[in-house]
């Protein structure tokens, strides 16, 4: 009895080592928690995922604000791009198989110094991988936000929004949703600080209606 417990205790070692070493990337502890959520209650297949950075994932009421529809929010706060291209898409995106996936980052990208070319470039690539693994989910790209604590980095944000626009234009089931301008001072055409929360980066709930009026034609 004794050795049959001991073997088991090790198995179960070996598996945690296992399972801890599996995603030593950035933000592997993140991924790691949603796979716990999964071996919970796993979505069922053909629904929708929202996916990014940390304006999905401070989006404390996304699943209440779109109750009646089967969403699932996968946001790792502080990501990139780069990194989901990278790392993320096989253990968020490809498992779910959804219908349609409403994806933001790139906006953390660029404040780390990535041109909004290379953001661009990322965003082709990473559309290369989802269209060529989900032939059959729609993507929605979130525009990028102008937060008015980058404000410096406003020129780059609008540049990468076109030129993923551009890209987008050209792919099938793929759609650019503009949730930028939506926070704007409809006086000054700039973001207004009042849709953010005290570090001028992230949305407050009047925030997220601007992006619910955008999304919610889509979502259905």
């Amino acid at each position: 009895m004794k050795r049959k417990l001991g073997l088991l205790l090790v198995l179960i070692a070996l598996g945690l080592s296992v399972s801890a070493q599996q995603y030593k990337f950035p933000f592997g502890n993140e991924i790691q928690a949603f796979k716990h959520q999964d071996s919970l209650n796993f979505p069922k297949k053909g629904g929708i995922v929202f996916a990014g950075s940390s304006s999905i994932r401070l989006w404390d009421d996304l699943e209440q604000r779109f109750a009646q529809y089967p969403v699932t929010k996968r946001g790792v706060g502080g990501s990139k791009l780069r990194e989901w291209l990278q790392y993320f898409m096989p253990y968020i995106l490809y498992p779910y198989q959804p219908k349609k996936i409403f994806f933001y980052a790139g906006e953390n990208d660029i404040a780390d110094g990535i041109p909004a070319t290379e953001v661009a470039q990322d965003f082709a690539a990473m559309w290369q991988k989802i269209h060529d693994n989900l032939p059959n989910t729609q993507i929605y790209f979130l525009s990028i936000k102008q937060s008015p604590s980058r404000a410096k980095y406003y020129q780059e944000v609008t540049k990468a929004n076109q030129l993923i626009k551009k890209i987008i234009a050209g792919k099938p089931k793929t759609y650019f949703l503009d949730v930028n301008t939506p926070l704007w001072n409809s006086k000054t055409h700039q973001p207004d600080s009042a849709y953010f929360k005290g570090d001028y980066l992230h949305l407050k709930p009047t925030g997220y209606d601007q992006w619910q009026k955008v999304l919610k034609p889509y979502v259905k």
